[in-house]
């Protein structure tokens, strides 16, 4: 009988020391985390909006005149034009040659016309200062000159539309190709060119910004065949009128794209950025976490996790500013936090 009671006895010690093992295993189970050192950030609030970019100009070129089509070349290339090449107002694109118009146009005739009709002005007025002519036939002298004037000024036009030249600076986006020396009719196309070194997109935002947009604001515009690329535009005009059917009102964003990154047509997300902060803490938004008791994060300390609960100001889509709560060169967690506790042992792998 005392054997088996000293044997109970020595098997209820042996399952207290086991559970005294496994308690004291469990207490000493460090959780894998990862860290980083809290560094004193800027932070901008955006309010995220799409659509299409446009030129700034852009003028399609056609013939004014039935006439032989003769290409030019680009003098930086000494190559015939062609798109995607960048213009300067001024430069010449084609010719378009028709000897009988050019006859009919009686450039010559009208310019010696101007040259007798300014003649013969300078001579009535000498006259006249004389008392040699009448007031009479000094202004009929005078009106003759001003008739033969324009009349050289509408040849001049009438000449200029055998010469098609670009109006404006810009990149020649669409170049018809027609075989050199060709007739082409009149109202055919030359040349399409775009100015988008400045582009400009309209957007419709949601009804509740209307009091945080406002003219002047930065945005910044990507495009997703640009991932690595942002362009800077700015709000430059805002409707103050809501559309009944959508909620939204109108804004306007110019867009500076003095490297042509974007093109025309693209479709562009913006972030409008309505507040900005220097020199404040940044934590990722999601290593927040909700609580009863508010937003908590963990931060470490000593190899012991510790719970910190938090006030937040600004944030964005991936980010949040904390106002109280966390200072600068803390640790705090951004993986493994999920199954932390306040006083968790922790083992840093990051």
């Amino acid at each position: 009988m005392k054997k088996i009671l000293v044997l109970s006895a020595i098997a209820i010690i042996s399952l207290s020391g086991c559970r005294n093992t496994d308690q004291n295993l469990t207490a000493d189970v460090e959780i894998p985390v990862s860290i980083e050192d809290i560094r004193l950030r800027s932070i901008e609030e955006f309010i995220n909006t799409t659509g299409t970019a446009f030129p700034k100009g852009e003028i399609v070129l056609a013939s004014k005149i039935a006439a032989s089509y003769y290409l030019e070349k680009n003098p930086h290339t000494g190559k015939p034009w062609q798109m995607g090449d960048k213009i300067t107002a001024g430069a010449l694109i084609a010719r378009l040659e028709d000897r009988e118009y050019v006859i009919s146009v009686k450039m010559e005739t009208s310019e010696l016309n101007l040259e007798l009709a300014e003649s013969e002005l300078k001579k009535q007025e000498s006259l006249y200062e004389k008392g040699g002519v009448t007031l009479k036939e000094l202004k009929t002298a005078s009106i003759n000159y001003e008739t033969a004037k324009t009349t050289v000024e509408n040849a001049r036009l009438q000449l200029e539309k055998t010469k098609i030249v670009a109006p404006i600076d810009g990149v020649i986006v669409d170049l018809p190709y027609y075989t050199q020396g060709t007739l082409i009719a009149q109202a055919s196309t030359i040349a399409k060119i775009m100015d988008y070194k400045t582009m400009y997109m309209d957007v419709q935002l949601p009804e509740k910004y209307i009091s945080v947009i406002k003219p002047e604001q930065t945005v910044r515009l990507t495009n997703y065949t640009l991932p690595g690329d942002t362009i800077i535009g700015k709000i430059t005009q805002l409707s103050p009128a809501i559309d009944a059917n959508t909620r939204t009102f109108k804004g306007n964003i110019l867009i500076n794209n003095n490297n042509y990154l974007l093109r025309p047509g693209m479709f562009v997300k913006a972030d409008i950025i309505t507040n900005h902060k220097d020199s404040v803490v940044v934590i990722p938004k999601s290593i927040i976490l909700s609580r009863q008791k508010g937003k908590t994060v963990f931060t470490i300390d000593r190899g012991v996790a510790v719970e910190k609960i938090i006030e937040t100001g600004l944030e964005n889509i991936s980010e949040v500013e904390v106002i109280r709560g966390l200072v600068k060169d803390e640790r705090i967690v951004t993986a493994g936090f999920e199954t932390l506790s306040n006083k968790s042992k922790v083992k840093i792998i990051k």
